[in-house]
């Protein structure tokens, strides 16, 4: 019994710590639970999501200063999704960081 107890706890915090955070759900908290994210940056994106939700993250970046590929797929490896997908450079319609 407790084997199974334990296996279950195990279990609901695997699934804690992996869940994705959705940028156009997420509270304030959620965001700064995104290592990257501070309490600046979490305004920036919960501003401008007021205006509208996120299409993708092209429109996060061009709407949101401070964000630019480099961080967003930070943020997309550290879990923040938008609308269920993760930050991919290869399909990204955002300028490319100039170096």
């Amino acid at each position: 019994m407790l084997k199974k107890l334990v296996c279950a706890m195990a279990l609901v915090w695997a699934t804690v710590c992996g869940a994705a955070v959705e940028v156009n759900k997420a509270t304030v908290a959620e965001l700064d639970g995104i290592k990257g994210i501070g309490p600046s940056m979490s305004s920036k994106i919960l501003d401008e999501r007021k205006k509208s939700p996120f299409k993708d993250w092209a429109d996060l970046i061009s709407r949101v200063s401070g964000i630019g590929e480099k961080k967003a797929a930070l943020f997309s490896v550290e879990g923040l999704t938008i609308n269920g997908a993760g930050f991919n450079t290869t399909v990204s319609n955002a300028k490319p960081v100039k170096k």
